[in-house]
């Protein structure tokens, strides 16, 4: 038996299957992942990215986090993939109990997807740091220079910046579907970020399988590597 067909009959099998996924997972959209040897972290920017990417960049330089922002997250001319989709026919045909995302593009609820739990949060949701008023990505996105609240405060998107902590509520709510899975399937992470890597430890079920472009700390861990 090949490795897809033993995925297939696992699939089949289990009582309770859970995905955990990560960049990877819509770089087939044409997003770019991170931490790849042609991922963003790769690229040459005046900052590095990882600062970029932080809460106190994003306080004290606003203005360059947004260019950066702007330019790099801009999902607005992208949409789901196959796997995306595929993920939320499995949940449709109850094959599947939950997706678990690093990633903050949207791209599983866009495909179909309801239980979906983002670790790091989404573009689609940005809020005014002074009145918390709402605003979608569009707004954000289509914004000249940094996107302002009615109320005149900055607009902040609803993502887990570096040196900001995950929202506890969602992490509890992970660690539980992944404790309670029989079968976790894993795909398109380096499984290098924490705390989100670590959730795996959590897994207690009969199949980890591991679906990656490269080799990752967990390759020895897991039942099937693909």
């Amino acid at each position: 038996m090949n490795d897809v067909n033993t995925l297939i009959k696992w699939i089949k099998e289990s009582k309770k299957t859970v995905f955990f996924g990560g960049a990877g997972v819509s770089t087939e959209s044409g997003l770019k992942d991170f931490r790849s040897v042609d991922g963003l972290y790769n690229e040459k920017y005046k900052y590095p990215p990882e600062m970029i990417l932080s809460s106190s960049f994003f306080y004290s330089k606003t203005d360059e986090f947004y260019e950066f922002y702007k330019n790099k997250l801009n999902v607005e001319n992208y949409s789901p993939n196959i796997t995306h989709e595929v993920l939320a026919l499995m949940e449709k045909k109850k094959l599947l109990s939950s997706v678990i995302t690093q990633n903050i593009d949207g791209f599983h609820q866009d495909a179909g997807s309801s239980k979906v739990l983002e670790l790091h949060g989404s573009v689609k949701r940005n809020y005014c740091i002074k009145c918390h008023k709402f605003y979608d990505d569009k707004y954000v996105f289509n914004s000249t220079g940094v996107p302002l609240c009615t109320c005149g405060g900055i607009i902040k998107p609803d993502v887990v910046l570096y040196e900001e902590m995950l929202d506890s509520n969602t992490t509890n709510e992970a660690i539980n579907e992944i404790s309670e899975a029989e079968l976790l399937i894993v795909g398109g992470t380096s499984l290098n970020v924490y705390p989100a890597a670590g959730f795996l430890n959590n897994f207690r079920g009969k199949h980890l399988v591991l679906i990656n472009r490269d080799i990752t700390p967990y390759d020895n861990m897991c039942d099937l590597v693909i």
